[in-house]
This record gives C-alpha cells, sequence and structure tokens, in this order.
C-alpha cells in the first residue's frame, strides 16, 4: 500500500469500481463504518460531534453518525449547508441518519466533545472562509477525527487552505494521498489508518499511478548485496572531489560511501589538503590534483565508475570544471551543494547536459537557485521536484523532512522515515555519499537516490536525539543488517 494516488486518481479508483458493479452507497456506508470502527477502537462512547459538509465527505459523516449512534454513543450531527441541497450518496446517508440535523456552527463544539470532522475532502480546491472557517478553527485544542483528511488540507499538496484542525487521527480510504505524508499535511494528520472499502487493487493496473511513499518494497529487491564470489572492483571506485578549506564534508561523504558498500573510494583533492585528508579513514585513498588538469585524467580510469562533487569543494570555475569533466568523461554523478551553487547563474549551461545517470541533492535554497521560475517555485513539493527532473533528465533529490525524489520519466516518492534529529551539519554530505556508493555499486540514478534517502533516515531514527553527522556511517551497517533480514 505504499502508492499514493492524487485526488484526481482516487475519483478515478472509486469510478472504476462502480463500473465494476459495486454501488457507490455502499462505498460510502464502507467508509463510514472504517472511521467508525477506528473510532470504537481508540476510545470510550462519550459525547461526539459529528460535523458534516455538503458533498461526499458529509455523506461519510452521515454514515458515522448513525454507526456510532447505534453503538450506544451520544452523538449530534451538524450539517454545513441544508439537506435538501445535498445529492447522490450523500442524500441516501442523510436518509438513513435517524436524528436531528443540526446547522453547523462552532457553538456544537462547546462541552468539549470528540470531533469527527466530515466537513471537506482531499478535493477542496479554494480556501476556507466564512462559518466553514470558523469552525475549523473552533477545533482547536479538541480530539478531531478527520474523515479522509482534515478540512482545509489539500489533498495533493499537503497544503493548508487558510485554515485546518489539527487531527488525532485519520481515517483514509484505499491509499494515502500526497498531503498525508507532504508537510504540514503529515502533522496536522496524525496518526492515518488506511482503510480497505472494498475498492480491488486491480484498479491500479488502470490509474498506474507514478508517486509512492518511499519504502524499500520499492528497491528492495534492486540492492546490490555483495556476491559470494564478488570483488572489491566489482562493486565500484567512487570518487569524491575534496575542497581545501571544507574538508570535512568530503570525508564524512566518502565514509558514507563506504559504508553503502562501495568497493574502493578515492578523494581527490588540492596537494595542500592532502595531509588532512591522509589523516582520515584509513579505509579511503587520498589522490592530490597536482594541476587543473588532473581531476580528469582521474576520471579516465573506467574503473573509477561514479563521482560525487559538491561537499566542500568551493563555488566557482574549478569546482564547475571538475562536473564538467565528470559529465564528459559519462560518469555516473552525485551533485551536491557547492557544485549546484556554482551554477546559479549559468544554470542552462548545466541543465542541459545532464541524463538519467546523474542525481542532484540540493536542499530548497540550492534548488531556487539553480531552477528558479522554469520549474514554478510556487507549486506544490512534489510537482516543483519532478519539473526540475523533467528539465534536467536528471534524478532530482529535494531534501528536507519529506525529501521528494523524481525521475526525468515522472516516477516520484515522498520520504516520510527521516526525524528531525537529522537537521544538523553534515547529515546532507553523508546522504549524498550513500547515494554515489550505491551508483558506484551499480544501481540506477533513481533507485539509488530513494534507497539511500530511506537508508539515511533510518539511520537517523536507529541514532535519535543527540546525532552528529559523523555518526551517520556508523550507524549503516546495523540499518543493513536489519533490511537485508527482511529478504
Amino acid at each position: 500500500m505504499d502508492e499514493l494516488l492524487s485526488v484526481a486518481e482516487m475519483y478515478r479508483a472509486d469510478q472504476l469500481t462502480i463500473a465494476a458493479g459495486v454501488p457507490g452507497p455502499a462505498l460510502m456506508e464502507a467508509a463510514g463504518a472504517a472511521v467508525a470502527r477506528a473510532v470504537c477502537e481508540r476510545w470510550a462512547p462519550h459525547p461526539t460531534a459529528v460535523l458534516c459538509g455538503p458533498g461526499n465527505n458529509g455523506g461519510d459523516g452521515f454514515v458515522i453518525a448513525r454507526l456510532l449512534l447505534e453503538a450506544g454513543w451520544p452523538v449530534r450531527l451538524a450539517l454545513l449547508g441544508t439537506r435538501s441541497a445535498l445529492t447522490g450518496d450523500a442524500a441516501v446517508a442523510a436518509e438513513r441518519w435517524p436524528g436531528p440535523i443540526e446547522a453547523a456552527d462552532p457553538y456544537i463544539l462547546k462541552g468539549n466533545p470528540l470531533v469527527i470532522d466530515a466537513l471537506f475532502g482531499a478535493g477542496l480546491t479554494r480556501p476556507l472562509e466564512g462559518i466553514a472557517r470558523a469552525i475549523v478553527e473552533a477545533m482547536e485544542g479538541r480530539t478531531v477525527v478527520a474523515v479522509d483528511v482534515p478540512s482545509g488540507l489539500h489533498g495533493d499538496s499537503g497544503r493548508v487552505l487558510g485554515a485546518a484542525p489539527q487531527a488525532a487521527l485519520t481515517v483514509t480510504f484505499f491509499r494515502r494521498k500526497p498531503g498525508h505524508v507532504l508537510l504540514p499535511g503529515r502533522t496536522l494528520c496524525g496518526e492515518v489508518v488506511v482503510a480497505d472499502i472494498g475498492i480491488p487493487d486491480r484498479v491500479l493496473d488502470s490509474i498506474a499511478p507514478q508517486t509512492a511513499v518511499n519504502e524499500p518494497s520499492l528497491w528492495r529487491h534492486r540492492f546490490p548485496w555483495p556476491a559470494l564470489d564478488g570483488h572489491k572492483y566489482a562493486r565500484g571506485h567512487a570518487v569524491v572531489l575534496g575542497g581545501a578549506r571544507m574538508t570535512g564534508a568530503a570525508r564524512l561523504a566518502s565514509v558514507a560511501a563506504l559504508r553503502a558498500g562501495a568497493g574502493l573510494v578515492t578523494i581527490a583533492c588540492p596537494p595542500e589538503a592532502f595531509p588532512v585528508y591522509a589523516a582520515g579513514c584509513a579505509s579511503v585513498i587520498v589522490d592530490p590534483l597536482e594541476d587543473a588538469g588532473a581531476f580528469a585524467r582521474l576520471l579516465q580510469d573506467p574503473r573509477r565508475n561514479a563521482v560525487l562533487i559538491g561537499p566542500g569543494a568551493g563555488r566557482g570555475a574549478q569546482t564547475r570544471a571538475a562536473v564538467m569533466a565528470a559529465l564528459e568523461a559519462r560518469r555516473a554523478c552525485v551533485l551536491d551543494a557547492d557544485a549546484l551553487t556554482s551554477f546559479a547563474e549559468s544554470a542552462d549551461e548545466l541543465l542541459d547536459r545532464l541524463d538519467h545517470r546523474c542525481v542532484l541533492t540540493p536542499h530548497e535554497g540550492e534548488f531556487a537557485r539553480l531552477f528558479g521560475d522554469s520549474v514554478g517555485m510556487d507549486g506544490d513539493k512534489l510537482s516543483r521536484v519532478r519539473a526540475a527532473a523533467a528539465r534536467s533528465g536528471a534524478v532530482v533529490v529535494l531534501k528536507g523532512a519529506d525529501t521528494v525524489v523524481a525521475a526525468p520519466d515522472g516516477r516520484a516518492v515522498v520520504n516520510a522515515n527521516a526525524p528531525p534529529d537529522l537537521a544538523t551539519a553534515g547529515t546532507g554530505d553523508v546522504l549524498a555519499g550513500i547515494v554515489l556508493g550505491l551508483l558506484a555499486q551499480g544501481m540506477d540514478g533513481f533507485e539509488a537516490a530513494c534507497t539511500a534517502v530511506w537508508l539515511h533516515g533510518e539511520a537517523g531514527r536507529a541514532l535519535g536525539p543527540g546525532l552528529i553527522s559523523d555518526d551517520l556511517a556508523g550507524a549503516l551497517p546495523g540499518v543493513l543488517k536489519a533490511l537485508k533480514a527482511q529478504e
């Protein structure tokens, strides 16, 4: 159940199910029953306010209210709009409700009841206003159960349209939507339950979703576990371009590449920085670059098959030249930090040269400097990263608490396992190194990026509060051992 369905794709799933012979009212009944069941599993009967909107989300609310009432819960139901305005399945559900229907108003929340938020679903497209917004704002501080999404949350982007309540529990149906895992939606949804309401999995064959939550099921079968008859050269030789001043970044990345499984890792650095790098991890090779053409000559060896440029490299002409040398050598590349910022004034020069073997790992600032208005910076995160991947032809990893990875062909994942403890200096360098190590072993760019982002998050979770970037590579063996045990 890792697929994420857009609002339009979820409508399509409903339509395909109904066309296959499942009546719409039966789907609504199943949805309402799933919410009522989740509520009864978590709370004992106590006063409950069910807030229903004018559409199908409100129809679900009528079913929930009826089933809770039948289970002995004291229930009040309020409707935004009039009963006569309800149509279709929602009108059928309203006819089955045996109790009074009150007008939706914040007063119904007096006495601090459990709140069932069935006002608006994921398809809301305009900001809440008027009485609807007043009701949502009145939910603050109360225990809220959201039907599909908290009202006011955009199902595709996770953005808040004017206002949205903080839910303790969100019950959605068949599959999650991007808004359940993108921020701020992920925090507003609370616990998310995905309920089976009778939509068959085969509808996904017609929908062909291109978005998923980043989980091992997507890439585990491609993970490059060492072979019994293998050797270090079969596991790739990764190269990290080291800078003269910010030497810690390249060192973090190089150790991470080794921990991710690369057979050999070389740091290529200015001669004056050689002693610093050589005093680091004994498993890392250090190669001083004697002149401007040395990096290109280093890459003439076909065994050096993957390159990372950016962490601590410095901004400017030398870094741009190194990037072009790696692209000219047709190596798998990870471009991060200074490698991206060095092209801020000449983005097309870089973007026109990239392909699917390249992985870009910007944070929001670097992303804006490189792609700017060409990808619609006002758009939601998924749309922006997809547009950036399509524009560049490369895999793009837009880092953050809800990291998004997109491929040029439109595939995209949202990562959801990274803890806030990763928000510390150097963790992005470690991530770039993990991607590099996987590329060196032959994983394709998209799968390497997805795998690395997940491993990075799991390492952060394993370490917990107090972690620093130096800790992450050392946590990878435990994460990898647990991953392998799942095979």
